[in-house]
């Protein structure tokens, strides 16, 4: 009886010991309820004109004088800036003396060809000389054509040493002064043209789907606090590469009084966040609540008789700032995990997470509007 004694002892500590139950959780539950969409997606911006030129000369030199000032309004033709003329009067000068020459050269020519066509038809000289007559004609033409151009260019290039405003605007910026070199296209000013206003913001590249060409939008004038109208005429194709979003214009109503250049705005458009769900009832969650379940977004709900979770997928219709607009997939009453959402699993057992200033157990999840 002994030995049979030593071997049961022997067996029971061979066998392998029961599974340990994986642990009842605490999850934080609210209870899906409706609310009305009062979400609206408001950017500060600023007034700029629809049409910005920046000026430049045609032709590189010493900027002699700056007649414009920064902020002045200017009209189309006036003077904004000039070079020294110098070299290029002195090369006008030049081309007149080439154009000059070549003008006596083809009237000498000319007369040539004339005497010569006489002696030809008495028959005095032959047919070849005659040509020879004709082609050094058309040779001094030429030369003459080609000189006039040459007047013509260097006329043009003494022209284009006065910068001349090309529309009626305002000076928004100064890029050289009096006694600064510059090269041909080198930014002197940049002018704001009379005419359409736009109001230009940035957007995260979560919102970016939101901004629709053709988009309705609300501009508030910062101090002023009048409201403007306008649509969305522009949205950029790629981000800033420092801040990372992606510019926006609006183009404001020609029929409203436009807001002064660099005028502060807050652009604001209720459909812009909510695609039509302005002031309807719906149902938000905290994002919190959400994970990704395959190529879809899923929820965990409680079911209340066998205190277990299984998945629900969700589709979200847009965002309400920190919150999800749940557009199918949950209904009023339902029960949902709000947090921790990573670390469950479907089908498994939990337990209503209470804080500890002693809430009771049976106290009801609170409501997700």
């Amino acid at each position: 009886m002994t030995a049979i004694a030593a071997l049961s002892a022997v067996l029971s500590g061979c066998s392998k010991s029961p599974a340990l139950e994986e642990p009842v959780r605490a999850v934080k539950v609210l209870t899906v309820g409706l609310d009305t969409f009062q979400a609206e997606s408001e950017f500060a911006g600023e007034v700029r004109a629809r049409v910005e030129a920046r000026l430049a000369f045609r032709v590189g030199g010493k900027i002699i004088t700056r007649q414009a000032e920064l902020g002045q309004r200017v009209k189309s033709g006036q003077v904004l800036a000039q070079l020294d003329p110098q070299d290029y009067k002195l090369a006008v000068d030049a081309a007149r003396s080439q154009t000059t020459a070549a003008l006596t050269n083809r009237d000498l020519a000319a007369a040539e060809f004339k005497r010569y066509k006489d002696l030809r038809e008495q028959s005095f000289i032959s047919a070849a000389e005659l040509e020879r007559r004709e082609a050094t004609l058309k040779a001094a033409q030429a030369q003459l054509e080609q000189a006039q151009s040459q007047l013509t260019t260097q006329s043009n290039q003494a022209g284009y040493a006065v910068l001349l405003a090309p529309v009626d605007g305002v000076v928004t910026a100064v890029e050289a002064e009096a006694g600064q070199v510059v090269l041909a296209g080198t930014p002197v000013f940049r002018i704001a043209t009379d005419g359409a206003r736009d109001a230009t913001f940035a957007v995260p590249e979560d919102r970016l789907a939101a901004m629709l060409l053709g988009l309705k939008m609300r501009v508030k004038v910062w101090p002023q606090n009048t409201e403007l109208s306008g649509v969305v005429r522009e949205v950029s194709a790629s981000a800033d590469p420092v801040t990372r979003t992606f510019q926006v214009k609006v183009g404001l109503d020609a029929n409203q009084k436009a807001p002064a250049l660099g005028a502060t705005v807050n652009v604001s458009s209720a459909a812009s966040a909510g695609a039509g769900l302005q002031g309807k009832q719906v149902i938000k969650l905290p994002t919190s609540a959400l994970r990704q379940e395959g190529q879809g977004t899923a929820v965990w709900v409680l079911d209340p008789a066998s205190m277990t979770l299984r998945s629900q997928a969700v589709q979200i219709a847009t965002a309400d700032g920190n919150e999800a607009v749940v557009a199918s997939g949950l209904e009023p009453g339902m029960q949902v995990v709000s947090a921790g959402v990573h670390v469950l699993s479907a089908g498994q057992k939990v337990t209503l997470y209470q804080p500890k200033s002693g809430a009771t157990p049976n106290a009801p999840a609170p409501a997700a509007k």
